[in-house]
């Protein structure tokens, strides 16, 4: 069987871009990592793959905010007569997969690719911005997956814990209407959840002060999906903090101790759809 391919966007601050093309290979995926520079000059063809990653990092030292320099750099880049933005409209039409993480996620609602109201691309309608605690957030958080989303990744996910480490993570909306067409769409995937798996705005479950807890959108297909927390960094089981205290508690309840770790679905989830759809 052909293996579907991934690429994992790295250069200029990226700096999950290792981690994600793990995370993508041991899903199944053929991952590449590959400077973005090696896709503007066409020395590398955004067509030879079926998912695009945003991996997280900080790129361009987060310079005009968190994934803004980066954002205008994909804008306003041409390859041989088409644009840039051109060919990423051309690759979510074929049906392909984009995952942003992190400050991945930051540069895609940045340039536009999320949430897109009726497959309207490149038009910013939410951003991330700074903290409301005004300082970086780095910890393991509860997360809620809305089983109403269409979105491809998080199938079969009801709740997943996972890393974040960001300083600038507060998804906000540019008015009501826009945050009503994201639940009306069910457009919002993941939310940031207290001990007992609700949704919440209250810190530090909510490490940012992001409205509704939100956490991670897609778009109305699905396909494409950006989310603040580190799916890659949860790919093993003993990757959790609390490992050794579930081991146990598997063991005592005669549990079968998991290998993997919960974010390795989000990756397979995508080439589960790969293979079915795209190779």
């Amino acid at each position: 069987m052909k293996k579907p391919s991934a690429l994992v966007l790295t250069g200029y601050g990226i700096n999950c871009d290792y981690e994600t093309e793990f995370a993508l290979g041991n899903a199944g995926f053929e991952p590449k990592r590959i400077h973005i520079n090696d896709i503007i000059s066409g020395r590398e063809d955004l067509d030879d793959y079926h998912l695009l990653s945003f991996p997280g990092g900080f790129s361009y030292g987060d310079d005009l905010g968190a994934g803004k320099a980066l954002a205008n750099k994909i804008q306003n880049a041409k390859i041989a007569d088409k644009k840039f933005n051109q060919l990423l409209q051309k690759f979510i039409d074929s049906g392909k997969l984009i995952i942003g993480i992190c400050n991945g996620f930051q540069i895609m609602v940045k340039l536009g690719l999320l949430p897109a109201f009726g497959e309207k691309y490149f038009v910013q309608d939410v951003t991330l911005t700074f903290n409301d605690s005004g300082r970086f957030e780095d910890r393991w958080i509860n997360l809620k997956a809305n089983p109403g989303s269409k979105c491809i990744f998080t199938r079969g996910i009801d709740k997943i814990d996972l890393p974040i480490r960001h300083g600038e993570g507060k998804f906000i909306v540019r008015d009501a209407i826009t945050l009503q067409q994201l639940k009306e769409n069910s457009q919002i995937v993941l939310q940031y959840a207290d001990e007992n798996c609700v949704p919440t705005m209250s810190y530090p479950q909510n490490p940012n002060g992001s409205i509704e807890g939100i956490a991670g959108i897609c778009n109305a297909s699905g396909r494409v999906f950006g989310l603040m927390p580190h799916p890659e960094a949860h790919t093993f089981f003993f990757n959790h903090p609390n490992w050794t205290r579930i081991r146990e508690q598997h063991q005592r309840q005669g549990l079968k101790i998991p290998e993997e770790g919960a974010g390795l679905k989000v990756f397979k989830n995508a080439f589960g759809y790969a293979v079915e759809n795209l190779v």
